[in-house]
């Protein structure tokens, strides 16, 4: 395997490992999860999952943040002035308790579950927060820890400008001719790709977008071989980046057997952008669609922006 193959595989996963991958489902909520303000006094709020935090930033509310999981990506800062209690999906009971929070803001997707459970059971108020992937879902996201938080005139701000956004976001899709058929990339390990297929994020952006998802016959985040690439024949591929200004592992996966004779490889319609930004859901998700739109649409040869 390549270098520029091998990096681009490490930078899939340690994004898959961010907790982008997950799908819509259902909300679940713990014996400490009614929704309302905090008690009152000093509010020692932990934040898991990047939408929750960018959320909680967004509001104005990051002096009241303790610590954070890893998925924390934007703003920048979460990570680097806030604690860590690791990744969102491998947490410990110890690790989440000993930072004394008095209110847990938690990504449905945390786990493992029998940790989640015992930390329910300590009697710190722990609230779900619902993944959703769609143009109501996202203001709704907001709306709810507003409520959580006592910060309900400020969400609702945030919220309203979000569902402005998106209305921007469906007029601008109303004007496409043509729409084009774009592959979600994760990640290229040992030659073989794992792309984004229905039921994921990347479906979700995808159509947000006006795109046609050409995974249309995957369901989830599936490895598929050359010959299954080559008969799904996209426009575009579309992959994230790694962050730090290198491109060009990127660009082994229009390389790869299965798409290199397709129209997205001899267009060179790569399009690479931030992964929170893209899947994360936030209140920026409106701003990640319109750049994916604006990538395909308006400058196809061009890749989106990333903030």
């Amino acid at each position: 395997m390549s270098v520029a193959t091998r990096r681009f595989a490490i930078a899939g996963t340690a994004l898959a490992l961010a907790g982008l991958l997950a799908g819509t489902s259902g909300y679940h909520s713990g014996a400490s999860a009614a929704d309302g303000a905090p008690p009152a006094g000093s509010v020692r709020i932990l934040s898991l999952g990047g939408d929750v935090t960018e959320i909680l930033y967004a509001l104005g509310q990051s002096d009241k943040i303790v610590a954070v999981d890893t998925t924390s990506l934007f703003p920048a800062s979460a990570l680097k002035d806030k604690k860590s209690v690791g990744y969102l999906r491998a947490l410990s009971a110890e690790g989440v308790l000993s930072i004394n929070p008095t209110l847990i803001i938690a990504s449905e997707q945390a786990g493992p579950p029998e940790v989640v459970k015992a930390i329910k059971g300590s009697g710190v108020q722990y609230v779900d927060i619902e993944e959703k992937q769609t143009a109501e879902g996202v203001p709704d996201k907001v709306r709810r820890i507003g409520r959580i938080i006592g910060a309900e005139a400020d969400a609702q701000k945030l919220a309203a400008k979000i569902e402005a956004d998106f209305a921007a976001l469906d007029n601008d899709r109303k004007q496409i001719k043509g729409r084009k058929k774009a592959l979600f990339v994760l990640a290229v390990q040992n030659g073989r790709a794992t792309i984004g297929g229905t039921g994921t994020g990347a479906d979700a952006i995808l159509q947000l977008a006006g795109i046609d998802n050409a995974a249309t016959g995957v369901s989830g985040y599936k490895p598929v071989s050359d010959e299954q690439l080559a008969e799904l024949a996209p426009d575009a591929v579309i992959v994230m980046s790694r962050g730090d200004g290198d491109h060009s592992a990127a660009k082994v996966a229009l390389s790869l057997p299965g798409l290199s004779q397709s129209p997205a490889a001899k267009d060179k319609r790569l399009v690479e952008m931030d992964g929170q930004y893209l899947l994360g859901f936030g209140p920026r998700a409106p701003s990640a669609a319109h750049d994916l739109m604006n990538a395909l649409y308006s400058e196809p040869a061009k890749a989106a922006a990333t903030p």
